[in-house]
């Protein structure tokens, strides 16, 4: 990892700078309500010491929003800023998320990950990650207004 990024707890002051990091990945997913500063903020206090953020200089260039319900875990936005890809920063964060994790007796991690994101599925794949294919997923959306957009 370069040498002069930090790993730590993603604060509620880092939402503008982690909603325009996830605004410049390609292929990432957008919830209107639920990706929005007031639900972000509340999913941080909630979950207060796994979502993380990786920092250089000043500068936010990756995040990983990580919550559980005192039995498993779910990662959502695992990104790294592009120009700084391929140094080690997605799996520290996501080393320090597990760690977190384990120290609160969390024993299951999911994730999805859209199929069309090849960058992010040859990632999970290569930390050894099993994609399942054995289990249907299923939703309800309780709130037609909260929109997925997808950056391209």
């Amino acid at each position: 990892m370069k040498e002069n990024v930090t790993i730590r707890p993603m604060e509620k002051g880092d939402y503008n700078a982690v909603a325009a990091l996830w605004a410049s990945i390609k292929g990432m997913g957008i919830r209107s309500i639920d990706d929005s500063e007031e639900y972000v903020c509340r999913f941080i206090e909630r979950n207060p010491l796994t979502s993380v953020v990786a920092v250089d200089g000043d500068r936010i260039v990756g995040s990983v929003l990580c919550g559980h319900d005192g039995r498993q875990a779910c990662f959502y936005h695992v990104c790294v800023a592009e120009d700084h890809r391929l140094c080690g920063i997605g799996r520290a964060m996501v080393d320090r998320c597990v760690e977190g994790l384990k120290a609160e007796h969390i024993n299951r991690i999911y994730l999805i990950a859209f199929k069309h994101n090849t960058g992010g599925n040859s990632f999970w794949r290569q930390l050894g990650w099993e994609c399942r294919n054995d289990r249907n997923y299923y939703e309800l959306y309780l709130n037609d207004e909260n929109q997925t957009t997808f950056i391209v």
